[in-house]
């Protein structure tokens, strides 16, 4: 017998798909990097830009900042450290993208928060079963204020009760998973790992990013040192690739951690502004203190068919992929937001204790994006309602069941809770346990642990002590 293989010709042919989606390309990633800035600090990157690039005009002047109660609000923020890991890494960052003495470094997210609740934040949100959740908390607690992990897995299991009998396999796996969270490159061992970390959320598709993964795994040294030729003949490259590479290498943060950490007081305009106009609530992106950029094209038409002006050219392209991760950056705030506002009507309308349980992954599915992204996006961003103004991160909290099937969300429970415990008796206030039994009675299974933690993150006492303060 024999046996035949049957080759089926297939016909080339070409689908329209639509679809929503946005890869981590060069110009989203710049994108997502200025959505990290708080308005003010965005439109002093821009006016930055205005000054070092002829290539660059202002369309028109925008609206002055308003400094009113209703379009502005003080919080503590965070102040960005110009720092490096190393001196090695300094000389790896020298020479940017233009080949400039000046690296490209990631901005400060300035939201107040530290690095370990931004990650407890997200630990929250994200996919993580009962047992990861235990190992990934022991894993933050592990990372330092830079980002990296400063312990081993022998010392994560320590941290474990004994009888949880953690394995080595399983605190890997949860540390790929805590690797994945925002900032990029967090939870990294090495500095190598960091960058590489960082590379891999890339699109595969941008322009030398596997070379630069490489060079991250295995030569850092020759890119510290600048032996490029040396680089090339070990990686057998050309020229033009080994420039791509080093400049996604050049853009990664050494220190991710730095992005989250406390700063000085100042003031913050919202981003976007919600009004409720015909009976529907509608989202807009805030104008103020942004210039609108464009490319100035008697410069660009110069430059067309001209081999020369090298230097120009670089700069048409920087102006292009701002003016491009500017619109990225207004595109995905709106989706965001207003995928935020379709799910939080209800609070919209009645307040916290209609607020409706909402993940990372619920907008990330919506519109295309990874978890991460929608962290970042997330951390930092304000709304004006006509409740206040909220951080975008509010409107995020995990579920917890019902019994009618309808799944709460936490920040309705901890509302609930507040509003029992404001309502108790002074003489004989409420224990974590009553109001455990009180929330049962109206269809919420929550514990009483769980009602300790809430209580304590709002800052509330406990029983015994809100008696003991009580006025006789």
């Amino acid at each position: 017998m024999h046996a035949y293989n049957t080759v089926y010709m297939l016909k080339p042919t070409l689908q329209l798909k639509l679809g929503q989606s946005l890869t981590m390309t060069p110009q989203l990633q710049q994108a997502i990097r200025l959505l990290q800035l708080p308005v003010l600090d965005l439109s002093a990157q821009i006016q930055e830009a205005l000054e070092e690039n002829v290539m660059l005009e202002m369309e028109d002047l925008p609206d002055a900042p308003k400094t009113s109660s209703e379009s502005t609000v003080e919080i503590e923020t965070i102040k960005a450290e110009d720092s490096w890991q190393s001196n090695s890494m300094e000389r790896i960052q020298d020479g940017g993208w233009n080949g400039e003495a000046r690296p490209t470094a990631d901005f400060a997210d300035q939201s107040g928060e530290s690095l370990r609740e931004h990650l407890q934040w997200q630990l929250e949100l994200e996919d993580f079963s009962p047992r990861e959740a235990i190992i990934g908390e022991a894993l933050i607690d592990g990372i330092n204020d830079d980002g990296y992990l400063t312990i081993n897995i022998d010392d994560v299991k320590e941290c474990i009760a004994a009888d949880a009998d953690i394995h080595e396999q399983e605190v890997l796996q949860t540390l790929a998973k805590i690797q994945k969270l925002d900032p990029a490159g967090v939870g990294a061992r090495s500095l190598s790992e960091c960058i590489v970390l960082q590379l891999e959320q890339l699109s595969p598709e941008t322009p030398g990013v596997g070379l630069a993964i490489r060079m991250a795994q295995d030569h850092l040294e020759l890119v510290a040192s600048q032996e490029y030729g040396e680089l090339r003949r070990t990686l057998r490259t050309s020229e033009d690739e080994l420039d791509h590479a080093l400049a996604l290498v050049r853009s990664c943060h050494p220190k991710p951690g730095l992005s989250v950490s406390p700063a000085a007081a100042q003031y913050v305009i919202p981003d976007v502004f919600i009004r409720k106009v015909d009976n529907r609530w509608q989202v807009e992106i805030s104008a103020s203190g942004i210039p609108r950029l464009s490319v100035n094209q008697q410069y660009a038409q110069i430059l067309r068919g001209s081999g020369d002006h090298s230097a120009l050219r670089s700069q048409l392209q920087e102006a292009r992929w701002l003016v491009r991760s500017l619109e990225i950056r207004n595109e995905t705030l709106l989706k965001v937001a207003t995928c935020i506002v379709a799910r939080q009507q209800e609070f919209l309308d009645y307040g916290d204790e209609a607020m409706k349980p909402l993940v990372l992954r619920d907008v990330a599915e919506a519109i295309g994006m990874h978890e991460s992204t929608i962290s970042r996006v997330t951390t930092n961003k304000y709304m004006h309602t006509p409740r206040g103004v909220f951080e975008f991160k509010y409107f995020f909290s995990s579920h917890l069941s019902s019994v009618d099937g309808e799944d709460q969300s936490s920040t309705s429970v901890r509302a609930k809770i507040r509003k029992l415990i404001g309502g108790e008796n002074p003489a004989k206030p409420l224990s974590d346990s009553k109001i455990a039994k009180m929330l049962a009675e109206d269809g919420i299974t929550v514990a009483r642990r769980t009602v300790a933690k809430y209580r304590e993150a709002m800052k509330i006492s406990s029983s015994s002590e809100r008696k003991v303060r009580a006025p006789r």
